[in-house]
């Protein structure tokens, strides 16, 4: 069950990031600074060679790294030695970042399409996630764009709140997903089916019917990345709740008087 807690704590995407003093994004410091901040962390995970969740977000090293390869060709071991651009940190595991952080703050866990087109060949990498959340006892959801990925949780944890990343879909942000499947996917229709509690919406389409229609049933909202006040005060008309990066977003009372 989403709880209070999760819906009034926003989100710091990728951690509370900042490579000019050393915190690259999805890093154990960007992470532990969001949550000595009161924020909730909204991370990434691919999987490793050998199986394990990593919280990185890009398929390839390349940008966040300086390597070569991608993060599914490389061990855990080797990944944890590779250095993060910016900083001295290795790429953390998600069982490092859940252990560190012991339900200090709430957090958003999505699960990168592992399929490259939104399609059935997942599996691998939920089960890894499901493992390290086995006797985890914080505030945690999780989610992705990929909805054969979120039915999938939804056997495997289904007591963990789970929630679908949601587009419009344009075809030309989508140039590796066919055509006819981001023409289905703009439409949400996997909500039911994946026994979803909420999305997590682009913060520009707010508007869309199609998430109107689902906050009509009752669907909580979610949306993604809110990078000014202004666009969090227009945001929240829509949404339960937000992740930002970029500025500081509002803390509610309870957090910022703790």
């Amino acid at each position: 069950m989403i709880t209070p807690t999760f819906l009034k704590t926003p989100f710091a995407h990728r951690g509370l990031h900042d490579i000019g003093t050393g915190r690259p994004e999805n890093s154990m410091s960007a992470v532990m600074a969001a949550a000595a901040a009161g924020y909730g962390v909204e991370l990434d995970v691919q999987m490793s060679k050998d199986g394990v969740a990593m919280v990185f977000h890009d398929y390839d090293l390349k940008r966040l790294t300086g390597s070569h390869g991608a993060v599914a060709q490389k061990t855990s071991t080797e990944l944890r030695a590779t250095k993060l651009l910016g900083s001295s940190e290795g790429i953390p595991t998600l069982w490092d970042i859940l252990h560190t952080v012991n339900g200090a703050v709430p957090l958003l866990i999505e699960i990168k399409d592992q399929d490259g087109a939104m399609g059935e060949n997942v599996g691998a990498l939920e089960v890894a996630v499901a493992e390290d959340l086995i006797d985890y006892t914080g505030d945690v959801a999780l989610m992705s764009f990929n909805p054969h990925s979120v039915f999938a949780l939804s056997c495997l944890c289904p007591t963990i709140p789970r929630g679908l990343v949601t587009d419009p879909y344009k075809h030309s942000d989508w140039p590796t997903v066919p055509k006819e499947t981001c023409a289905v996917l703009s439409k949400i229709p996997d909500y039911e089916r994946t026994s979803s509690s909420f999305i997590s919406h682009s913060v520009a389409d707010l508007k869309s019917r199609h998430v109107a229609r689902l906050k009509s049933q009752g669907a909580l909202i979610l949306c993604w990345t809110v990078t000014s006040m202004e666009i969090e005060a227009e945001a929240r008309k829509f949404a339960n709740n937000i992740t930002f990066e970029g500025y500081l977003a509002e803390l509610p009372t309870y957090v910022a008087n703790r």
